[in-house]
């Protein structure tokens, strides 16, 4: 393992010599905007395993992508090797359903130091939750960012993310009451504590995640990219391409089902994805938004 290939594969040309927030926030928007966030390898009969070697090698050398104790395991492994001062943290994704976060940590963060500063790093939570740069560590600040307006707020050690969003604007009539589009202008996204976490604490959930039933990703097949102007987005056989227009108020959700036989080709041309196993793709019903 090592960070030319890592950054290869991102596409990071320029120096790292510097560990200041410039080149964390470069490195942490190439990544989104290079690597997918997706679960397909529960739908392609491989196992997801928490080793780092095993995880550079499938998104680094195969060009995959993962979901977050995948991609967010690699990214604290390429700050802490380039030097910056870099923490594990574990956090509580929110229930729109129960109303409250999940009971266990299910995401994995990093926490980054710099100049006496802390910030949050999350390369990995996909759609339109997706922070393109790190969030300073700072309670009610609004942070501006392509998806919206993120902030973190400090609710007595329990830190809560959040967004406020703009209104879909979708261009299909056949969505226009798709379960996957999200309505709510201010949304909770998950929470966290600022206790150190180590790769153990992420086992369980790790196995759990990928094999109970009643898992958001046993019962949906995701993948999702970045782009400079939204994301790509594909669950099941929905395949989204969502443009942010912040001038507007809006977001523009181009959605449509494509068959399998065209699932190969989407993966292909739209994530830069191409599976050595074939993809068995699933959308039963789970609460999800994109």
């Amino acid at each position: 393992m090592n960070l030319e290939e890592y950054f290869k594969r991102i596409g990071f040309h320029g120096s790292f010599d510097k560990l200041d927030l410039a080149t964390l926030k470069l490195i942490h928007k190439q990544h989104v905007m290079s690597v997918p966030f997706e679960n397909l390898s529960i739908h392609c009969g491989e196992r997801i395993i928490m080793d780092l070697q095993v995880i550079y090698n499938k998104i680094v050398r195969s060009r995959r992508g993962g979901w977050c104790l995948e991609n967010n395991f690699l990214f604290g492994w390429v700050l802490r090797e380039m030097g910056y001062d870099t923490t594990m943290l574990g956090s509580r994704v929110f229930n729109s359903i129960i109303d409250d976060f999940y009971p266990t940590e299910t995401h994995l963060i990093n926490k980054v130091i710099i100049d006496g500063k802390a910030y949050i790093t999350d390369v990995s939570f996909g759609v339109s939750s997706q922070v393109w740069e790190p969030l300073e560590l700072v309670s009610g600040k609004d942070q501006p960012q392509a998806a919206g307006v993120f902030r973190l707020i400090d609710k007595e050690d329990f830190w809560v993310l959040e967004k406020t969003g703009r209104k879909p604007e979708v261009l299909n009539p056949d969505f226009a009451k798709s379960s996957l589009v999200s309505r709510k202008e201010t949304k909770q996204i998950y929470g966290f504590t600022l206790v150190p976490r180590e790769v153990d604490n992420f086992l369980e959930t790790n196995h759990t995640l990928q094999t109970d039933p009643t898992s958001l990703f046993t019962n949906k097949s995701i993948s999702s990219l970045q782009t400079p102007t939204g994301f790509r987005a594909l669950v099941g056989w929905t395949y989204s391409e969502v443009t942010y227009k912040p001038e507007e108020g809006v977001d523009v959700l181009d959605m449509r089902d494509i068959t399998d036989d065209e699932i190969e080709q989407i993966l292909r041309e739209k994530f830069n994805l191409k599976l050595q196993n074939k993809l068995q793709s699933v959308n039963k019903k789970a609460s999800y938004t994109i």
